[in-house]
This record gives structure tokens, sequence and C-alpha cells, in this order.
């Protein structure tokens, strides 16, 4: 990937906050071409391996509950874009219609398929379709809802200089987030006021430590997050 001329980016990103991680990206024009050349050559290995199983999976999910195999809310990525991610449905259809956009723990929305698929991240993969197209990458800041983005502060706006990401440090970090959100009487406000800044706290940290190898790293932590591993 390319990182955009100073004077290219969005109004709403040319701001003292912002501008010292940009700096920082801007020394490693070399790592975000390499970052870009990983992301397209393993989530085409990934699509051609992961084939059939998606093919069951999605089998699965229709056999579940009535809708559509992916969930495709919009999202945002790198320099504010919108796009529609790809997710496995893991709730009934139009969940975001009747409840929050976040998800708590034991959310009745969720399907039977879907609890299963949402404890392995299984639900993920088809983001390796937005990998392709640019949109996501491996690692990086999660992509959030608009109605979210909107409260972001002017630092965090800093997380827009890269795309989204499958992964991510605070994702590991807050792994439980829908556990942590299901007493909250107003899970929105919560989201907002406790969790996002704590989230992204790790995602500015991995802004200004970037690297291929680091990025590597967070790859293999979030599986063995998967896999049971805390990390405190």
């Amino acid at each position: 990937m390319r990182l955009r001329k100073w004077e290219d980016l969005p109004a709403f990103m040319q701001c003292e906050e912002v501008r010292e991680y940009y700096d920082i990206l801007a020394k490693k024009k070399g790592v975000l071409g390499l970052k870009r050349g990983f992301d397209v050559v393993v989530a085409t290995i990934m699509l051609a391996i992961l084939a059939i199983p998606m093919l069951i999976i999605a089998i699965m999910i229709k056999l579940d509950s009535p809708g559509p195999v992916f969930y495709r809310q919009e999202r945002v990525t790198s320099y504010g874009k919108k796009f529609r991610i790809h997710k496995f449905r893991t709730m009934v259809n139009n969940a975001d219609k009747i409840g929050s956009v976040v998800t708590v723990d034991g959310d009745a929305r969720i399907t039977k398929v879907g609890s299963k698929l949402r404890n392995l991240r299984i639900d993920e993969i088809p983001q390796l379709i937005d990998v392709l197209t640019g949109d996501m990458s491996f690692v990086g800041t999660r992509p959030e809802a608009i109605k979210y983005v909107k409260k972001y502060s002017k630092e965090m706006c800093a997380t827009l200089l890269l795309p989204a990401g499958i992964t991510s440090e605070a994702s590991i970090r807050y792994k439980d987030e829908a556990a942590l959100l299901d007493a909250a009487d107003n899970v929105d406000r919560v989201y907002v006021k406790e969790v996002l800044p704590g989230k992204m706290k790790y995602n500015l940290q991995s802004i200004r430590k970037f690297g291929f190898w680091s990025e590597i790293t967070t790859m293999i932590r979030t599986v063995f997050a998967v896999l049971g591993k805390k990390y405190n």
C-alpha cells in the first residue's frame, strides 16, 4: 500500500495529533509495500485452501436460520473510506436493526451455528476477500461502524492512516469484549466511553511500533489467543 501525501489526506485527518503517526509511517514506505504484498499472497493462498470449508459453513448457516450467508454491514477503513465488510452471518437476519451494533455475551440474536463460529473466530474468514480488495489487511485496527468512528478523538483518527485489520493487539487484549459489555445498562455508551478508548490505546501504540515482524508476531499471538491463551 502507498501512504498518501499529507496534503492529500482528508481534511479531518490533517491535524497535529495525526501528524505524529503519519511521520512514523512515512519513514517506513518499504514496510508498507511488503505488508501489502504479504496480504495479497497469503490471502490468495488461504482462500484457495479454505474454499471448500467456506462452502460447508455457508450451507450450515443457511440450514440453521433464514437470511443471507454473509453479514455485510458498512464499516470504515483507511482515510475514512466506507466499505461493506464480509463476515459469515452469526446472528439472526437484520440483527443490527433490533439491537446494538456491539454484541454482548449471551446475545439472544446469535444463532446456534453462529455461536460456534464466533467462539473460534471462523466468522472472520470471509474478510480475506476484503484483504484482497485492499479494504482490509491481516493486521490493523478493527473496522468500526460509522457511528463509532464519528466519536473518534483527533488522535484516534491516526488509525485511519492504515487499512482496517482482521486482527490487532487490541483484538487480542479485548478478545472477551462481549463479556465485558454484558452487564452494561447502555452498551453503546459503555463501548464509546470505556472500551473504545482502551482498544485505541493499543491501536495507536501499534502504529508507533509499526514493523513487518511485529505484525507477524501479532498474527501468531492471535492464533494462541483463539486457542485459549490469555494475554494481560
